[in-house]
């Protein structure tokens, strides 16, 4: 039996077994972030310890940064401490930082890609939840926590149980209006939040194989939202012309001879796994989620679960009815938003925003919409404006803002007040995720959520598409 994709890059990268059962694995890329480094760093400084392998770390902004107003120092006390740590941070262990003005500035999990930074076969970690972004090209991608961000620094190496392998293929052609996102939503769906718990999941199937890189990352992106340690797709030729001429991928006769070992650590014919599942692309409709985690949600033209029909937790389903003034048997569509919001690591990217800059094309937002559209980087903004995308969101009525994390998680100024309903392309829908500890998030495509913002509720995008 040959050995899958995971199998052979956890091979190559294992320093030693542990005591513990867990593997000391060498980390290849390491990312870091203004807010989970600051105490990493004050840990070195503490041991007196130097970055091991600065050449393999790499730093950028974009949790706490305003995407509006840009003055420094900022409002915010707190984020302003958060800029000045890391640009010393930067300064003092050597690490290149892709600060606020700098063209390479963007979304960790966006300039990673785009900067050729993210290759196949490489093991990459990064203080922050959806670094299983980066396995769409055929890494295996780990978010770790600040006492590991440490470790990486001062050894390049982490400790890590090896969790088992899920190959899960979405077979079919997916409809129109149905993208990337909502085969991640549906995926979650039918597996639950908690049931990647000790896997890795592979994604495979007909509709991956006819994704772009950006969809991919978008589906890799919230394998995290169903419990997985990461997820990754084997990388094809979708995958090396994506990275052909990034700034940071090898070049000429080297870049060929990377590209024949990158098919060499794709999963081989006959490769086993621990478990796999199929789906059928072509049933899945936009979906949207209706409750409080990723998993809890049906398509736009669904209905809301009863508590009494269910077969599972009943508890979580009138939890999260409760808190998001719903009941169950309602239908999703037709619920009314007063924000949209457009971006985060899952989806600000520029096939994003075409997508959803169709939809907006001669309409109007809503009375009473706050709409925004923030870029995932520096060069995502300057495509979409070459392109005129976006003027067509400002004449619909959008904000049009500057790259970085934005209303996600909302450790900066774009916050949700009171118990506003906002329509998100972000990950996670969560109680005060979006900075109100009563706000409300429907997680949906970027097209849907230009959909939402348009009519001033949730809406099928393909009324609007066709």
């Amino acid at each position: 039996m040959s050995k899958n994709l995971f199998e052979k890059v956890w091979a190559a990268h294992s320093v030693r077994d542990l005591p513990s059962g867990q593997t000391q694995l060498f980390v290849g890329l390491h990312l870091i972030h203004e807010v989970t480094s600051p105490q990493a760093f004050q840990m070195l400084r503490e041991r007196g310890l130097k970055v091991m392998h600065p050449e393999r770390t790499f730093a950028t902004v974009d949790h706490i940064i305003p995407t509006d107003m840009r003055d420094r120092p900022f409002l915010d006390a707190l984020a302003e401490e958060m800029m000045v740590a890391i640009e010393d941070n930067a300064r003092d262990f050597e690490i290149p930082l892709f600060g606020m003005n700098d063209q390479r500035q963007g979304i960790v999990h966006v300039i990673g890609p785009e900067l050729g930074l993210t290759q196949p076969g490489m093991t990459i970690a990064c203080g922050d939840s959806h670094t299983s972004t980066h396995g769409a090209f055929g890494a295996i991608a780990f978010g770790i926590g600040t006492s590991q961000v440490r470790d990486v620094l001062a050894s390049q190496c982490m400790a890590m149980a090896r969790p088992k392998v899920r190959r899960v293929e979405v077979n079919g052609t997916l409809g129109e209006g149905v993208y990337a996102k909502d085969v991640t939503l549906h995926v979650i769906g039918a597996l639950g939040v908690k049931g990647g718990v000790g896997f890795a999941y592979e994604y495979a199937g007909e509709a991956l194989d006819r994704m772009s890189m950006e969809e991919r990352m978008t589906v890799c992106n919230m394998s995290i939202e169903g419990g997985a340690r990461c997820g990754y797709v084997n990388p094809d030729e979708t995958t090396f012309e994506y990275l052909e001429g990034r700034a940071h991928t090898p070049k000429g006769a080297d870049f060929h001879r990377a590209v024949e070992w990158w098919k060499g650590i794709a999963s081989g014919d006959g490769a086993g796994y621990d478990d796999v599942v199929q789906m059928d692309g072509g049933a899945i409709a936009p979906t949207v989620t209706w409750g409080i985690n990723p998993g809890q949600s049906c398509s736009v033209d669904g209905t809301l679960p009863r508590p009494e029909d269910a077969t599972g937790d009943a508890a979580s389903i009138v939890e999260a009815l409760q808190y998001m003034g719903f009941e169950g048997g309602q239908r999703i569509e037709g619920t009314p938003i007063e924000v949209a919001f457009i971006g985060s690591c899952t989806n600000s990217r520029i096939s994003d925003l075409r997508e959803a800059a169709r939809v907006a094309r001669g309409r109007k937002v809503a009375s009473g919409v706050k709409a925004l559209v923030v870029p995932g980087s520096h060069d995502v903004r300057d495509q979409a404006q070459a392109e005129g995308l976006d003027q067509v969101f400002r004449d619909a009525g959008f904000e049009w803002r500057e790259a970085g994390c934005s209303m996600c998680l909302a450790m900066n100024p774009d916050k949700l007040q009171g118990r506003q309903m906002c329509a998100s392309s972000s990950n996670r829908n969560f109680k005060g995720r979006q900075g109100s500890p009563t706000g409300r998030t429907l997680l949906m495509s970027p097209a849907m959520v230009a959909a939402a913002a348009i009519n001033g509720k949730v809406t099928d995008v393909r009324d609007l598409l066709n």
